[in-house]
């Protein structure tokens, strides 16, 4: 979750980073990494555990976008959970976060800086494309609230990305998150998915009624 506080005598923004503990999955130590610290662990943002959240903070320049996500332990990775958007990494399958920092205005030595006309709509239409990119991912069958959870915190928020993930992948995240998932089979899930980002529920359905606890 993002928090952002404009400066009145800076061109900053006071950003508060947050990820809820379940999406550590058992880490101690979790950082902020992206575009502000060139991806690297060594320098990234480390997060700090209050009550049932970590929590860091970072002033950063405005007028631009800014790409990030959260590493767990410099071993794994983990998305925002209400980023402003979200954009695909080089990696396939896997998204980062995104948080706008339009520009806005400051003052400084007595002179106003005042924002762009077209800036407001960066601040009002992003967020809303971010919400709309996430689906529920518990219409996939198969798939509960807490698996719906681990693969958001994978970067995988959509049915196109849950399309569009191998299952090489949606196993590994499985495995990693203990022995009471190994059961679930997640074989048919990207085809579930491209049905429903598709629109085809019909046909969905048709499929899932031939399914038992989403296998064949």
């Amino acid at each position: 979750m993002l928090k952002k506080q404009y400066l009145k005598s800076k061109p900053l923004c006071k950003v508060t980073f947050s990820l809820p503990v379940e999406a550590v999955e058992g880490g101690a130590e979790v950082r902020v990494v992206g575009d502000f610290n060139d991806w690297n662990w060594e320098n990234g943002l480390a997060m700090e555990l209050k009550k049932d959240e970590y929590v860091a903070i970072a002033e950063l320049t405005i007028g631009r976008n800014y790409e990030f996500r959260y590493l767990v332990d410099n071993d794994h990775w983990a998305n925002d959970w209400n980023a402003d958007a979200y954009l695909p990494s080089p990696y396939f399958g896997v998204e980062n976060s995104v948080v706008l920092l339009m520009e806005h205005e400051f003052s400084a030595g007595g002179h106003t800086e005042e924002a762009p006309a077209a800036a407001p709509a960066v601040k009002k239409t992003a967020p809303k494309a971010a919400k709309a990119a996430k689906d529920d991912l518990k219409k996939i069958e198969g798939i509960g609230p807490k698996i719906q959870t681990l693969l958001e915190a994978k970067g995988i928020t959509s049915f196109g990305d849950l399309a569009k993930a191998d299952v090489s992948l949606l196993m590994e995240i499985l495995e990693a998150a203990g022995s009471r998932f190994k059961m679930h089979d997640p074989t048919t899930w990207p085809q579930q998915a491209k049905l429903a980002a598709e629109g085809k529920w019909e046909a969905l359905n048709k499929l899932q009624a031939e399914l038992k606890g989403g296998k064949r």
